[in-house]
């Protein structure tokens, strides 16, 4: 589907990577993995065809077409957030003009012997069949299922798009990408801006997704759902493993340490050949001796070693003074804004040492109750602080409080008191700010690291009782596990709200829930919580829609029956078996292209470009039996569809 050949992106600083040849294939599930700035963005950006390479090039299969979801969406339209997505796809916008301006004409046209008249009713017959073709009937169906999947209600889908905020929108464009079912989907930290029910909602989209999805994502739990094989971008090359990102990790940790091994090992030949170099060099009988081993050593292939791992030292946040036996006491809270209310009613008590997780759908509240806690809002009833309480707030902006002036020593200099202050470089390496990095200014530094600086400030920041909104936003992994053991070991209170599943997992005691504007409060885990949810979202309206769709083929069917000769049906029969013999044959016939195809795959991974007749002729044939399978499967589904037909008028 897609071949990459010789590939390299060269940059004022140098190659982000060079020489890469890859190919991917129809149905791949691919996490892109590396460090920050290592060029994944970059990446699918080459890909999605948004970018050029400065050598090599990319191959494309005439029928890709590719799906891209960046970081950076810029959506300025009055259009619903329905009409945004109904009117996305092009070719279904033609046949719906079409079959308009037909209708119209046959409408106002008396002419009803005229041939052009007749043609007019034999155009909208084959619109009408490539309408259906292309799913149009279906259409505003997949529309409403992706935008409830996604987590937008009915009542918004007539809203103008230009209402919501950009993680909105966001959602829009993932939407109108998923419903247009490209052949290749490009996604960009897809899960920045979901709730946790969206994202469980999307892996399951895209696990059935039979095309191509390639994604960028600091989610361990998302990849590894959703994929089955990772690309890491690393010292300029792309490595390719057959595995969904926790096994690679483990495969990757193992070879790294047999690396290093191997890299101290020619280390230690390096310096004993350049020591009889230097030995030998001066000496006449010996200079021959000595030119070799500079030839030997100029051609030897350097081991480099890009270490990947966490780092080992142990983070906990100070323990201010012990509280007494509660901490929190909410009383009747509630918040609205004019008609809108968010909650109503919240009583209740938090004790010391409780570990809850704040969950529910973006929309709901979360952040609100939170600042509500914080007694920086304002609204309904009260919350009252306990015995030697002090509470510290992360806030979902916070690093955008951070002063820009300041380096990333200055800052967490400027909060760390006592002891604690002689490992302030220890803490700030733990959070991934090494040698030269705590003496950048704030000014220079990435969403990203100032989320870990401020998270690092936090943790110099003496409480008995934190309050954490979306910590874990922009975070890589490895910071993202050196903040939940820093939670895990806390002895304090704390109430976060994350949508990171595997970062939520085995870290709170109690989960709360803002559900129709009440919260409710769960002993069960993150993973219990999300099954119930699922299936809820599941059941709403499935049983009722399956009950009055087989109602409606069981009325068809007894209709049928009483409406047909027996001659009618028993020529129904002879197409019914005549047609179930074509489904049979377009199965085998699918069977066999798919092995070919398989072949081919093979073939076009081994393609010698440089020789362009024969790569053309190689790809030619692997387009053709490609079309020829996406024909073959659509006279299948067609008939299929008419067996369905037929069977529905014959049982």
């Amino acid at each position: 589907m897609i071949n990459l050949e010789q590939l390299g992106v060269f940059l004022p600083q140098g190659f982000l990577f060079k020489d890469v040849n890859l190919q991917i294939n129809t149905g791949d599930k691919i996490g892109l993995v590396g460090k920050n700035g290592a060029g994944k963005s970059t990446l699918l950006k080459l890909l999605a065809g948004w970018e050029t390479p400065s050598e090599g090039k990319i191959h494309r299969g005439k029928e890709t077409t590719i799906g891209f979801l960046t970081q950076d969406i810029k959506i300025d339209t009055t259009k619903s957030v329905f009409d945004y997505l109904k009117f996305s796809n092009e070719t279904l916008n033609k046949l719906r003009a079409q079959i308009e301006d037909i209708n119209l004409q046959l409408t106002t046209r008396t002419d009803y012997e005229n041939a052009s008249y007749l043609s007019l009713l034999d155009d909208l017959t084959l619109a009408n069949e490539q309408f259906q073709l292309f799913e149009g009937y279906q259409w505003e169906e997949k529309i409403t299922s992706a935008l409830l999947g996604l987590g937008f209600k009915e009542e918004e889908f007539t809203k103008s798009l230009n209402e919501f905020s950009g993680g909105w929108k966001m959602r829009a464009e993932l939407a109108k990408i998923l419903v247009n079912e490209p052949t290749v989907i490009l996604l960009d930290e897809p899960t920045n801006h979901l709730d946790i029910i969206s994202i469980s909602w999307l892996e399951e989209y895209l696990q059935k997704f039979a095309g191509v999805v390639i994604t960028i994502s600091h989610d361990r739990l998302f990849l590894d759902n959703v994929t089955k094989r990772t690309l890491e971008i690393t010292n300029g090359k792309i490595l390719d493993f057959p595995y969904p990102y926790t096994v690679y990790k483990a495969k990757r940790e193992e070879e790294l340490e047999r690396l290093a091994d191997a890299k101290k090992q020619q280390d230690k030949e390096i310096k004993r050949t350049e020591e009889l170099i230097d030995k030998f060099r001066a000496k006449a009988n010996k200079s021959a001796f000595a030119q070799s081993l500079m030839k030997k050593l100029d051609k030897t292939e350097r081991i480099e070693v890009d270490s990947t791992t966490v780092s080992r030292m142990k983070v906990a946040f100070p323990l201010s003074v012990q509280p007494g036996k509660w901490v929190l006491e909410i009383d009747n809270l509630g918040k609205s804004y004019g008609d809108n209310k968010l909650f109503e009613g919240i009583n209740i008590t938090v004790g010391r040492g409780e570990k809850i997780a704040l969950l529910g759908p973006n929309g709901v509240g979360k952040s609100t109750l939170l600042k509500r806690i914080m007694k920086s809002l304002e609204g309904e009833g009260s919350v009252t602080y306990g015995h030697n309480v002090e509470v510290t707030y992360f806030a979902q902006d916070q690093a955008e409080k951070l002063s820009t002036e300041k380096t990333v020593y200055e800052t967490v200099d400027d909060v760390a008191v006592g002891e604690i202050r002689k490992d302030l470089r220890s803490i700030l390496g733990a959070f991934l700010f090494g040698g030269q990095d705590v003496d950048k200014k704030v000014s220079v530094l990435s969403g990203g690291e100032r989320t870990r600086l401020a998270l690092c400030q936090l943790l110099l920041s003496p409480s008995n009782v934190l309050i954490l909104d979306e910590p874990t936003n922009h975070l890589d992994m490895q910071s993202k596990e050196v903040l939940k053991q820093a939670l895990k070991n806390y002895e304090g209170t704390f109430i976060v709200v994350s949508h990171d599943r595997e970062f939520l997992d085995g870290l709170t005691n109690r989960i709360w829930d803002i559900e129709n504007k009440h919260l409710k409060i769960h002993h069960f885990t993150v993973q219990e919580y999300l099954k119930r949810k699922s299936d809820a979202f599941t059941k709403k309206d499935g049983p009722k829609q399956k009950e009055e769709a087989r109602i409606e083929v069981e009325r068809q069917k007894e209709a049928a029956k009483n409406t047909l000769s027996y001659e009618d049906q028993k020529e129904l029969k002879r197409l019914h078996n005549k047609t179930k013999n074509g489904v049979s044959r377009a199965e085998e016939n699918i069977t066999r292209l798919e092995n070919e195809i398989e072949k081919m795959n093979a073939v076009i991974a081994s393609l010698d470009y440089s020789d362009e007749a024969a790569a053309n002729e190689q790809l030619a044939k692997y387009e053709a039996l490609k079309h020829e399978l996406d024909q073959t499967m659509i006279e299948w589904e067609n008939l299929n569809n008419e067996l369905i037909d037929l069977e529905s008028k014959v049982s």
